[in-house]
């Protein structure tokens, strides 16, 4: 299990209410701050850290970037 912060968590739900639980249905970090309602800026940087910590995984494409979940939490 991985520890997670608070801002952490929110992102994870959000991301878990909008689908993005494979590869075939990203999510943009837009979609994910727009549900979370927290700023893009902040819920990138989050999306970073939770892909180090192997919570989510970023997928480059051609205009912006998809997340999806890769563990359950």
């Amino acid at each position: 299990m991985v520890d997670l912060n608070p801002i952490e968590s929110a992102i994870v739900k959000a991301m878990q209410e909008l689908g993005a639980t494979n590869e075939s249905s990203l999510k943009t970090a837009d979609d994910i701050a727009k549900k979370a309602n927290r700023p893009k800026s902040l819920v990138t940087n989050t999306l970073v850290t939770l892909a180090q910590k192997g919570v989510v995984k970023r997928v480059a494409r051609e205009k912006a970037a998809g997340y999806y979940l890769l563990i359950k939490v």
